[in-house]
C-alpha cells in the first residue's frame, strides 16, 4: 500500500488568528543603521495598483538590460509631523519608556486621537532626556509622528494616526540633537528613504469576518457519502481522543483577515510629488485622485485601498547597493473600463 502523504491544511504560523487591536501596525524590531541620525520609517495610505515599464537592472537576470513590465502599488505619502520624542530604557525585563518630550506646535485634529499634553515644558523635558542619556539610562530614542489624512481627498477621515518611529544613527547625543531639530516640524519620505531602496511594508489585511474551516483553512469539502444531513463544509474530526480536549491545531471557524502582515524586501521604484503623473482618467477605483506626494512600491501590499501603510528600511537585506530604476513608462490607463 502506498504511503499516504497529507500535509495539514493552512499554516499555524500566525495563530491565534485574532483581529488586530489597532489599524496602525506596530514594529517590534528595526534594522541596523550606522549613518547620520535619521528616522527609520514612514507611513502613507494605499491608493491602488498600476504598472511601469523599466529596465531590468537585476544582476544575472535573464532579462537584464531589457525593458520589463513591473506591477507596482501606489501609496500616497503626505508629510508627517513629529509630535514628540520618547526615550526608552532597558533592564532585565526588556525595554520600557522613561520619559518623553512633546511640542506645542500640533495640529488641532491630533486632539481627536490622543489627549494632547497641556502646559508642557518642552525645553525641560528635552533636558531631562539629555541628563538621562548622560547617566547611561537611555537605550533608544523614538519619534512620535502622526499622519495628516486631512490633506488627502481619497481618505475619508480627519483623525491622524499616531505611531512610534525609531531614531537611529550616530551616538545618543547626536540622536537627541537631531530629534530636537525635527520636533514640531514636518518630515518627508524623500528625507528618510531613497528611490531604488528595498523596504519592508506592513499593514492590517482586509477583514473577512467570521468564516468556516473550508475558506479559513482550506480543508476539503466532504463528499456525498462522507457527510450527514448535508453538512459538507464541516471538518471530519475534532482531533484525537487523547488528550481529551479539542486541540488548538484543529481547523475551525473563526475570524479571518484584519491581521497585521509584513511584506519583506519591496523595492521603491519612484517617489513623486505630482499625482497627476500617475492618476488614471476617473481616478483610482475606491480611492479617487492622487493630488500630493506618492511612492511606487513593487508588487502588492497588504490591506484594502485607503488602509494605513507603514514603510520601514529592509531588515533582511544587510548592506545593499542602491540603483535608481530607469523608468520609461507609468501606466495611467483608466481602471473603469
Amino acid at each position: 500500500m502506498p504511503k499516504i502523504n497529507r500535509p495539514r491544511r493552512g499554516s499555524l504560523a500566525y495563530s491565534p488568528r485574532k483581529r488586530a487591536k489597532s489599524p496602525v501596525p506596530r514594529y517590534g524590531s528595526w534594522p541596523e543603521y550606522s549613518g547620520a541620525p535619521a528616522v527609520q520609517g514612514f507611513a502613507g495610505y494605499k491608493v491602488g495598483m498600476t504598472h511601469v515599464i523599466m529596465v531590468d537592472d537585476h544582476k544575472s537576470s535573464p532579462t537584464e538590460g531589457k525593458d520589463v513590465m513591473v506591477p507596482v502599488t501606489v501609496v500616497e505619502v503626505p508629510p508627517m509631523r513629529v509630535a514628540g520624542v520618547r526615550a526608552y530604557g532597558e533592564d532585565t525585563y526588556g525595554k520600557h519608556p522613561l520619559t518623553e518630550a512633546w511640542t506645542t506646535e500640533l495640529d488641532e485634529e491630533l486632539s481627536r486621537r490622543v489627549n494632547v499634553p497641556k502646559n508642557h515644558d518642552t525645553a525641560a523635558a528635552l533636558a531631562t532626556i539629555k541628563s538621562a542619556i548622560g547617566e547611561g539610562r537611555v537605550a533608544e530614542l523614538y519619534a512620535l509622528a502622526y499622519t495628516r489624512p486631512m490633506e488627502l481627498t481619497g481618505v475619508p477621515k480627519k483623525v491622524p494616526d499616531l505611531m512610534e518611529m525609531r531614531i537611529a544613527g550616530g551616538s545618543l547625543d547626536d540622536q537627541i540633537a537631531y530629534a530636537a531639530g525635527i520636533l514640531g516640524k514636518e518630515v518627508t519620505i524623500s528625507g528618510n528613504l531613497e528611490v531604488g531602496e528595498f523596504v519592508d511594508v506592513t499593514a492590517i489585511t482586509t477583514g473577512k469576518g467570521t468564516q468556516g474551516p473550508v475558506k479559513r483553512w482550506g480543508v476539503q469539502v466532504r463528499k456525498r457519502k462522507h457527510s450527514r444531513g448535508g453538512k459538507k463544509r464541516h471538518i471530519g474530526t475534532l482531533g484525537p481522543w487523547h488528550p481529551h480536549h479539542v486541540r488548538w491545531q484543529v481547523p475551525q471557524s473563526g475570524q479571518m483577515g484584519y491581521q497585521q502582515r509584513t511584506e519583506f524586501n519591496k523595492r521603491i521604484i519612484k517617489i513623486g510629488t505630482n499625482g497627476d503623473d500617475i492618476t488614471p482618467a476617473g481616478g483610482f477605483l475606491h480611492y479617487g485622485l492622487v493630488r500630493g506626494p506618492y511612492v511606487l512600491i513593487t508588487g502588492s501590499v497588504p490591506g484594502p485601498n485607503k488602509r494605513l501603510i507603514r514603510i520601514r528600511s529592509a531588515i533582511r537585506q544587510g548592506e545593499q547597493t542602491i540603483h535608481t530604476p530607469a523608468i520609461s513608462f507609468v501606466s495611467a490607463q483608466s481602471q473603469q473600463g
